[in-house]
């Protein structure tokens, strides 16, 4: 059974920032490609940033770059969000995503529908 434990969510004024984890039970970071993707009442989930089975790839979201980092620890197993110069905007549930369909161990998919297993939530709110 895999299991996606998130943490490191909470309350932080804009301009200040969160790192975020995310440990992998069940199935390794270095076996899958890992993503975060965030939600907010009424709105569909978003892809904010994944990195690639080999560690080498890693996509964002435009409103992200520059600011948020993803990284992975395969000795700990547990993939990272390092959220810098958060803005209020960023306010959002953060779910960390992991599957290994595809063999391109470059591949960094960034739709919903492509990712088999879900943690379940970090709230991150940002105050102005």
């Amino acid at each position: 059974q895999v299991q996606l434990v998130e943490s490191g969510g909470g309350l932080v004024q804009a301009g200040g920032s969160l790192r975020l984890s995310c440990a992998a039970f069940g199935r390794t970071v270095s076996s899958s490609f890992m993503a975060w993707f965030r939600q907010t009442p009424g709105k569909e989930r978003e892809f904010v940033a994944g990195i690639s089975r080999s560690g080498t790839i890693r996509k964002y979201v435009d409103s992200v770059k520059g600011r948020f980092t993803i990284s992975k620890d395969n000795a700990k197993n547990t993939v990272y969000l390092q959220a810098n110069s958060l803005k209020p905007e960023d306010t959002a549930v953060y779910y960390c995503a992991a599957d290994a369909r595809f063999n391109n161990f470059d591949a960094v998919p960034q739709l919903v529908s492509e990712y088999t297993y879900w943690g379940q939530g970090t709230q991150v709110t940002v105050s102005s």
